[in-house]
C-alpha cells in the first residue's frame, strides 16, 4: 500500500510539473561521442553551415579588389587616403552594422542551415602586440565582442550553432596575405613570442566569456595555417597551449583543429589530445570523390575522432551538390564559403556593385583618375548599404545545390 501511494504521488508530481510547463530538458551543447558529434538529446548532428566571410575580415577578392589591394589593412589605408580617417571609420562602422543582421540569420535558418562559422579578425578584439601600451599585457576591445554577442543572440533565437573561427591571428598565421591580413614587414605569428602569447590569451578570454553558452558550437582555433614548419611542431605546441588555457575556463565546448597547409596537413597533430576535439579540413578545387576524403576517413577510423569540413565553395552549383552529397553520405558536416560577395554567383548572396565603384578600383590599380572625396564617400556609403540582405541578390541555385533532395 505504501509503495502504491508513493507511485501515485510520483505520478501526480510529474503531472503537475508537466502541467505547469516546467518540463525537464537537456542542454544543447554539442558533444563528441566516438566518431560523431551529438547534441544534448543524444542525437547525431550533421552540421550544415555557412561562413560569414567578408564581415569582420575583408579579403580583397570578395570586393573585386584583388589587383588593387593585397589585404584588408591596405584597403583601409586606401579608403582613408580617399575620404579621410574619420569617414573611413564611419564606413567600417556601417559595413559591420549592415553586412550581417538578424534578418540574415533568420533567413539562414529558414533556408536550412543549422550552424554558422564566424571568421574573426583579432584586431576587433584586442590591440596588436606593437600597439600595447604595456608590452606583454592585453587591451581588450569591445567591438568584436559586441558583434559576436549580437550574432550569438540571433543564433540562439534560431537554435543555430555558432562556431568561432580565428581567421586572422596576431601577426598572421601564414604566407597568404589576404586570408589573414598579413603584414610582411612585421613578425608573423610564428616569429614573435608576443604574438603567440596574445593568441593564447585571446582564446582564453573568448572561452571564459562564452563557456556557458550552449549555442556556441565550438572554437575553430586557427584558420588555414600556411607556413613551412618542421613537422608542424610549432603548430602543435600552440594548439596544446591554447587547449590548456581554454580548459581552465571552459570544459564543455568542442575544440576544432585544422591542419597546416590550408587546413589539410595533420603531420604531428595526431593523435587527439582532448576528449572534446574535432578535426577540420577544407575542400577546394578537387573532385567530389571518395579518394579526396579517404585520408580523413582513415584518421577518423583509426583515432575514433569526428571530422568536419569547415570550408568549401568557389565552384559550380553542380560541384557543390556533389560535395555535399559526398560528405553527408559519409556522416561529415560541412560549412560553405561564403555568405556574400560582389560580382559573383558562387556565394550565397551577391552584393550589388554601386555605381562609380569601378572608378575607385581603377584609381587604386593605377589605371584611372582619382575620384573626389565626395564621390568616393558616396560610393562607399552605397556599398555599405548594398551589403544589407534586403539589397542583395539571393542565389537560389546555390541554396538548391546545398539542400536539394538527393
Amino acid at each position: 500500500m505504501r509503495i502504491l501511494c508513493k507511485s501515485i504521488l510520483a505520478i501526480a508530481a510529474a503531472t503537475l510539473i508537466i502541467a505547469s510547463g516546467c518540463t525537464v530538458k537537456s542542454d544543447n551543447f554539442l558533444r563528441v561521442k566516438g566518431r560523431e558529434i551529438y547534441n544534448g538529446n543524444n542525437e547525431s548532428v550533421i552540421l550544415k553551415g555557412i561562413g560569414l566571410g567578408g564581415w569582420m575580415l575583408q579579403e580583397p577578392y570578395m570586393l573585386l579588389l584583388s589587383e588593387a589591394a593585397g589585404r584588408q589593412t591596405e584597403i583601409k589605408a586606401k579608403i582613408s587616403d580617399l575620404i579621410g580617417e574619420k569617414n573611413c571609420d564611419r564606413f567600417y562602422d556601417s559595413w559591420l552594422r549592415n553586412m550581417i543582421t538578424e534578418r540574415d540569420i533568420d533567413s539562414l535558418k529558414k533556408w536550412g542551415f543549422n550552424s554558422i562559422r564566424l571568421p574573426m579578425h583579432y584586431n576587433l578584439f584586442t590591440l596588436s602586440a606593437e600597439q600595447e601600451p604595456v608590452p606583454g599585457q592585453n587591451t581588450w576591445l569591445n567591438t568584436g565582442f559586441d558583434l559576436t554577442d549580437s550574432l550569438l543572440t540571433w543564433c540562439r533565437k534560431n537554435k543555430m550553432y555558432l562556431i568561432l573561427d580565428l581567421h586572422a591571428a596576431p601577426g598572421g598565421q601564414g604566407n597568404d596575405k589576404p586570408i589573414a591580413d598579413v603584414d610582411t614587414l612585421k613578425p608573423k605569428l610564428w616569429e614573435s613570442e608576443a604574438n603567440l602569447a596574445k593568441t593564447v590569451a585571446l582564446w582564453k578570454k573568448i572561452a571564459g566569456k562564452y563557456s556557458k553558452e550552449e549555442w556556441i558550437g565550438g572554437y575553430d582555433i586557427l584558420n588555414e595555417t600556411n607556413y613551412k614548419m618542421n613537422g608542424n611542431e610549432p603548430l602543435k605546441k600552440l594548439f596544446l597551449n591554447i587547449t590548456s588555457e581554454i580548459r581552465k575556463v571552459d570544459q564543455r565546448h568542442i575544440i576544432f583543429i585544422e591542419g597546416n597547409q590550408f587546413a589539410n596537413d595533420y603531420t604531428g597533430l595526431l593523435p587527439p589530445w582532448d576528449s572534446k576535439m574535432v578535426y577540420s579540413f577544407h575542400k577546394y578545387w578537387n573532385p567530389a570523390t571518395m579518394e579526396t576524403i579517404q585520408k580523413y576517413l582513415d584518421i577518423r577510423q583509426k583515432y575514433t575522432v569526428p571530422f568536419w569540413m569547415g570550408e568549401s565553395g568557389e565552384n559550380t552549383n553542380e560541384w557543390f551538390k556533389s560535395v555535399v552529397n559526398l560528405l553527408e553520405s559519409n556522416n561529415i558536416g560541412w560549412c560553405w564559403w561564403t555568405i556574400k560577395k560582389l560580382g559573383s554567383e558562387s556565394s550565397l548572396m551577391t552584393v550589388k556593385t554601386p555605381e562609380g565603384y569601378q572608378k575607385i578600383v581603377d584609381f587604386w590599380k593605377g589605371k584611372g583618375e582619382r575620384p573626389t572625396s565626395e564621390e568616393a564617400q558616396k560610393v562607399l556609403s552605397q556599398l555599405a548599404e548594398n551589403a544589407k540582405i534586403e539589397n542583395c541578390t539571393i542565389n537560389y541555385g546555390v541554396l538548391n545545390a546545398l539542400f536539394s533532395k538527393r
